[in-house]
């Protein structure tokens, strides 16, 4: 088994994708051994108490500064003995605390296709800039936004009459797609 943590700052609805394909045994070597979120009121804690996968909130106010934040969490990897840090919507970048205990083992999952509209609101960026194709990326975390190794893409086209929402959900259903592909190809082995 492999044992991998989620880290989720809103809905969690990437997490409960990939709690599902356990589930359902598409993924046959990986345990999720918790949540790390750094937002007491995230949506993906209560997805997390319907799998008894258990959370850790830390707020990043909690502690003094960003390597004491990164320390804490990797105490806790460590104790865990988790090998691979999956990003499912965690708004937070990573520093070199947790990039170096976990060279190339933190995926990250965009709604763009990087490198074109990284950080917040992609979709709404991609509707702003005008652009007729927009998708998701996989990409492997580094130290800047968005901008680590890309894995794999998935697009679709930006129709005439798509609003932020309609977009909004058809790139999601790229995310639920591509994301557990990649987790399986580089992780469940």
């Amino acid at each position: 088994m492999t044992n991998i943590s989620v880290f989720a700052s809103g809905n969690g609805t990437n997490f409960e994708k990939i709690m599902n394909y356990i589930e359902v045994g598409y993924f046959k070597n990986i345990h999720v051994t918790s949540v790390v979120t750094d937002k007491a009121d995230a949506g993906v804690i209560e997805r997390a108490k319907k799998y008894d996968v258990p959370v850790h909130i830390i707020s990043p106010k909690d502690l003094r500064n960003k390597r004491q934040y990164e320390v804490h969490i990797l105490t806790i990897m460590r104790k865990e003995q988790v090998e691979w840090i999956v990003l499912a919507g965690y708004m937070r970048l990573i520093t070199s605390v947790l990039l170096n205990a976990f060279d190339r083992k933190i995926l990250n999952i965009h709604p763009s296709l990087l490198p074109s509209f990284p950080g917040k609101d992609a979709i709404g960026q991609a509707l702003d800039y005008g652009v007729k194709v927009t998708g998701a990326t996989v990409h492997y975390v580094d130290s800047g936004m968005d901008t680590g190794e890309i894995i794999a893409q998935s697009s679709c086209v930006i129709h005439d009459d798509d609003t932020k929402d309609t977009l909004q959900l058809r790139v999601q259903n790229l995310e639920y797609e591509i994301y557990p592909q990649t987790i399986k190809q580089l992780i469940d082995q």
